[in-house]
């Protein structure tokens, strides 16, 4: 497989791996809570090498899956004592989580090859630079096969808890009074995210990984009236933007994560637009066919 196929295939099956469960991140309005998780990675990055002393342990994304579960946890607690509300409980803790990755790295960790602008930007490029050979024969990039594992369980997990995941998110009340275990449903799926936050920033990067999350989703729920829809249109949207993406970067010599958040706000701004004028140009008609019944009544 050749270096560009191989890149390309990276950069769609991590938009892909991101999207899916970002579908449900959008419709609960978390979409913040992401980049609180991206930041919060640092610390548990550090801890899992300091264990470790090995980047490619899994032990690393254990580690900062729950540095952002620590985040949402601790978002949720402080939400519920009343003293602090709307984002300021994120506010709070990532900040100093993502601080606390930052000291530890200038500190403990200043000879090894441990870049925070890496974590923050990431290099999709760089990621998939180092090859799987199988018989002396590349069959792609190693990291490809990581996401490939990562979007698998993803689509396992939102199968297996598909009715619990959509009850909860449009009506946790009603959720609640059928016996499901709201608190921890929410817990899962938030797990779920960090691990998939915590695997994708070698690729984004902890400020570009909120936009393969999100703005997918978001541009899928302009064009849906349903949840199944939503999640296709948000795969097609996902594969769309990674290869036009890639394709961008390609030419202009650039990164191949930022052209790709670039081209997925660029869509999304322009499906805002079609659909104000579709609504507009329906509602003039709407009022057209009104005033014409009043002249012919």
């Amino acid at each position: 497989m050749s270096f560009v196929v191989g890149t390309a295939l990276l950069a769609a099956v991590t938009a892909v791996a991101c999207s899916l469960p970002g579908v449900f991140v959008v419709l609960r309005k978390g979409s913040m809570l992401v980049d609180a998780i991206a930041h919060a990675v640092l610390p548990g990055i550090v801890v899992g090498y300091a264990l470790t002393q090995n980047f490619d342990s899994p032990v690393l994304i254990i580690g900062s899956a729950l540095a952002g579960l620590v985040v949402v946890l601790g978002t949720e607690w402080l939400g519920r004592t009343g003293l602090i509300t709307g984002d300021a409980p994120q506010g709070l803790i990532f900040p100093a989580l993502f601080s606390i990755g930052v000291i530890l790295v200038s500190t403990n960790f200043a000879n090894i090859h441990l870049d925070t602008h890496m974590v923050l930007a990431g290099d999709l490029n760089l990621a998939a630079y180092r090859q799987l050979e199988i018989g002396g024969i590349s069959v792609g990039p190693q990291y490809l096969y990581v996401m490939i594992i990562v979007l698998l369980v993803n689509i396992v997990f939102l199968t297996l808890t598909y009715q619990k995941l959509k009850i909860t998110t449009f009506d946790p009340e009603f959720a609640s009074t059928l016996g499901i275990a709201t608190k921890w449903v929410n817990t899962a799926f938030m797990f779920i995210v960090s691990v998939t936050v915590t695997t994708a920033f070698n690729a984004a990067g902890a400020v570009l990984i909120i936009a393969l999350m999100v703005a997918p989703p978001a541009t899928a729920y302009l064009l849906s009236n349903t949840l199944p829809m939503m999640l296709t249109l948000t795969v097609v949207v996902a594969v769309i933007g990674a290869f036009a993406g890639f394709g961008i970067a390609y030419f202009l010599n650039a990164a191949t994560s930022a052209a790709m958040a670039v081209f997925y706000g660029l869509l999304f701004i322009v499906t805002v637009g079609v659909e104000r004028l579709l609504r507009r140009r329906s509602q003039t008609r709407s009022n057209a066919l009104m005033s014409l019944d009043r002249e012919l009544s």
